[in-house]
């Protein structure tokens, strides 16, 4: 015999083998790290990054990621996005190019329900930003409009009007985003007064406080600001509470917010004691779908 007695046989018989299940959990759990780890560095690269093209990068499907993006975004290593993820620093802002697509549809909306406030024979000041580019091309469904804009993308979109004025303002170009910036800019829009100021912004503080990145953008808002009879502020679900560090001013100095979500219940007490009117995009498109639904029943 090999010496050992019954009991010891059986127990070898039926104590596990060893820890295969243990070693492929910790493989997986590595593979996981490792994961993270090049998200991250893709982030960091870019800027922004989707779920769909984290999934194809990585082979797997976007509930994965989406699970990989909300534990990042849990340890502050991301900021996540509806439909990505973007740098976590305060410092820095996302690049033009991914902020262009960035809740695109989202943007859209917001433009289309701002423009049904704005009536035909108006003037406008509309700054810099991607929101406010898409709301310039919802506008083009308007008629004899002035505009003043320190956009170069706002100018040539407002361009394909043909019954529009478009004053450009002067001062620096800058070239990421062709906004137009400095001393120069502040002094042409402090020349006039218009009917309304339509802007866009980086960042809302769950207090109200209104946030940007660039202290000389910033500077040209607050101009287009003071001279507006009605200022209104689009601005996706993904500016509530992100932080920026420039001050422009608080979101009791605007008249109306348009967004696509409800803002946090703190930002939304601010807005109703501020008496700034809010108005949700898509809102009424789920009322209407609501109604609809209880017709049928």
């Amino acid at each position: 015999m090999n010496g050992k007695s019954q009991p010891e046989l059986e127990s070898a018989l039926t104590e596990p083998a060893g820890p295969p299940e243990d070693s492929n959990l910790t493989r997986k759990a590595a593979l996981v790290r490792q994961r993270h780890d090049q998200i991250i560095t893709l982030v960091q690269a870019q800027g922004f990054v989707t779920i769909e093209y984290l999934a194809q990068h990585f082979g797997v499907t976007p509930q994965t990621i989406r699970r990989d993006l909300n534990l990042l975004s849990e340890d502050h290593k991301v900021l996540r996005y509806h439909g990505g993820a973007g740098r976590a620093t305060t410092a820095e802002n996302v690049a033009y190019s991914q902020r262009k697509i960035l809740c695109l549809k989202e943007k859209q909306k917001i433009a289309h329900l701002l423009v049904e406030h704005i009536p035909d024979n108006s003037s406008l000041f509309i700054n810099i930003g991607t929101t406010t580019e898409e709301v310039a091309k919802a506008l083009l469904q308007r008629h004899r409009l002035r505009v003043i804009t320190n956009n170069l993308n706002v100018a040539s979109i407002l361009s394909g009007n043909e019954n529009f004025e478009v004053i450009v303002a002067g001062g620096l170009v800058r070239p990421r985003d062709c906004g137009i910036i400095g001393p120069l800019t502040i002094d042409f829009i402090r020349q006039f007064r218009v009917d309304y100021g339509i802007i866009g912004i980086s960042g809302i503080d769950l207090d109200g406080t209104l946030l940007d990145f660039d202290y000389r953008e910033v500077s040209a808002a607050r101009a287009i600001i003071d001279n507006s009879r009605n200022v209104f502020l689009a601005a996706d679900r993904t500016k509530f509470g992100r932080n920026a560090m420039v001050r422009l001013g608080n979101i009791g100095e605007i008249d109306c917010l348009f967004t696509d979500e409800p803002p946090p219940p703190q930002l939304e007490e601010v807005l109703n004691a501020s008496e700034v009117n809010l108005y949700v995009a898509g809102a009424r498109e789920t009322d209407e779908n609501d109604e609809n639904a209880l017709k049928n029943e």
